[in-house]
């Protein structure tokens, strides 16, 4: 069942050189709804999340996270790899379209060129150091290299004999890719990018893996992995691969070139041959992959250095292919509800978004009636809230009057724009409160409820050509003929009310 999280500030104070480690969220789009855009940056803004890996470099998407403060990886994808890896002029142009165009007011910070491209697009493998050297030199020529890094991710299967972590090593069929790629991440001052999979390494070791150690649950310390060269003990996968990437790094004579985990999480729901595909254990394991970073934990060969990560995904990706749960990775539903609560503290308890820190919208005591009914008509036109909740027979119908009405539609819009400033005062009819405001079976956005299940803020609003709200009467408290003269001067306080 569907319950709340998550996410949390995400900077943190942990250091490798110059750079802080933080947790971000990787941005997949194989859904059949997927939200807007403005809807998914009002959602990382609500749940304070400030670093994102886009698959792509969407225009629309870049846009949208303009003047936000959010850092964006973008990346290159496999398919147009090839073409930007022997053209200096392709790869040019792509910077040109897709960082230059975006620049300041985005915050691009790096470019994953490909993914997982030595194993799943081999034949591209050759250009892969070219592709990295000439997007690399088209930021150079924009005096955009110092803020722009350029990597490409790797799935850890390139780690052979990956424990104990001190004798690992890259495949040595990779070498000739390998070796010139970590010598432009060590000269370019950028990093390893590295897909690290707890869940798979758990799935694939026949019981050998015990569950717990995969999860990050703690383990008496006569279950924890030795490696017997360096004595160092391992209580997590993620830790082992990647020190075992490291040791893989050291083994070819490259020592300073840090590691950043672009892709890490675990599925919340499998078929009958993924019993361990869970909600609890999606909640267990990113739960504590957070605690681990934020926590500047490390690894046990760089202990207090933390390694960036980021959580795979923002959404379940419904439109994934087959198994089940390639389908469950997300931390949010395609309308916003989030899939679990993250537990992020020692006592367990929601670390954003609790009970003590819930604040909602209402109508001020003693608003004029005239300007609540307007502010409701603007909240449920073109501000796209949905207020189906407001129908006759619907939850929130009773009490039938234009303050009930007008604070359902306040908070909701409240809500859906993540609470930013300035969005509770509907030309001063309207303030900030923090007791619920839901009564009854009339559960209001924001709230935890009865069932202690939130009530999404982020929902997607109806599209501003939706045919279902039909005559402004049938959500509000005044005939339509009222409604309609005032909706048309809520058009026209569109400003006003933002």
């Amino acid at each position: 069942m569907a319950i709340l999280l998550l996410l949390l500030p995400l900077l943190v104070s942990a250091v490798y050189g110059d750079e802080k480690a933080f947790i971000g969220v990787n941005i997949g789009t194989d859904l059949s709804d997927m939200p807007s855009p403005t809807q998914v940056v009002a959602l990382l803004k609500a749940q304070n999340v400030w670093h994102v890996r886009l698959y792509d470099a969407d225009r629309a998407m870049l846009l949208a996270l303009a003047n936000t403060g959010i850092q964006v990886t973008i990346s290159v994808p496999n398919e147009q790899l090839l073409g930007i890896g022997q053209s200096n002029a392709t790869a040019a142009n792509w910077v040109a379209r897709n960082v230059i165009a975006h620049v300041p007011a985005t915050n691009i910070t790096a470019i994953a060129v490909g993914s997982e491209v030595l194993t799943v697009l081999p034949n591209a493998a050759p250009v892969l150091v070219s592709a990295l050297k000439l997007i690399h030199s088209a930021l150079v020529a924009s005096n955009l290299d110092s803020q722009i890094k350029v990597s490409t991710p790797h799935s850890s299967s390139i780690i052979l004999d990956s424990f104990p972590p001190s004798q690992a090593f890259f495949n040595r069929s990779w070498d000739p890719v390998m070796v010139p790629l970590l010598k432009f991440l060590q000269s370019t001052g950028s990093y390893l990018m590295l897909n690290v999979y707890p869940y798979y390494d758990y799935m694939q070791s026949n019981d050998v893996i015990p569950l717990d150690y995969a999860l990050f649950r703690p383990l008496p310390p006569n279950k924890e992995a030795v490696d017997a060269n360096t004595l160092l003990h391992y209580t997590n996968v993620f830790d082992a691969i990647v020190d075992a990437a490291y040791f893989s790094m050291s083994y070819l004579n490259i020592t300073n070139v840090p590691i950043v985990v672009t892709e890490s999480g675990w599925p919340s729901k499998g078929d009958s041959s993924e019993p361990d595909a869970t909600v609890d254990n999606a909640n267990t394991y990113n739960s504590n992959l957070i605690k681990h970073v934020i926590n500047n934990t490390g690894t046990p060969k760089h202990p207090g250095i933390a390694v960036t990560t980021y959580i795979y995904e923002l959404y379940n990706e419904d439109l994934r292919p087959s198994p089940l749960s390639e389908k469950n990775w997300g931390l949010f539903d395609a309308n916003g509800t989030p899939v679990y609560i993250l537990h992020l503290t020692a006592a367990g308890t929601v670390f954003a978004n609790d009970t003590t820190n819930q604040t909602f919208c209402v109508a001020k005591d003693g608003a004029d009636p005239k300007m609540l009914q307007a502010a409701l008509d603007w909240a449920c036109g073109p501000g796209k809230v949905d207020c189906s909740p407001l129908l006759q027979g619907q939850p929130c119908y009773e009490p039938d009057n234009v303050v009930s009405h007008s604070t359902y539609a306040f908070n909701a819009y409240f809500q859906q724009m993540g609470k930013s400033t300035g969005t509770c005062d509907f030309k001063g009819v309207a303030t900030i409160s923090t007791t619920d405001p839901s009564h009854g079976s009339c559960i209001f956005p924001g709230s935890f409820g009865k069932n202690g299940t939130i009530t999404n803020g982020t929902s997607l609003a109806p599209s501003s050509n939706d045919t279902s709200l039909g005559c402004p009467t049938q959500y509000f408290y005044r005939s339509c003929s009222f409604t309609t003269s005032m909706i048309i001067g809520a058009f026209l306080m569109t400003a006003v009310f933002l």
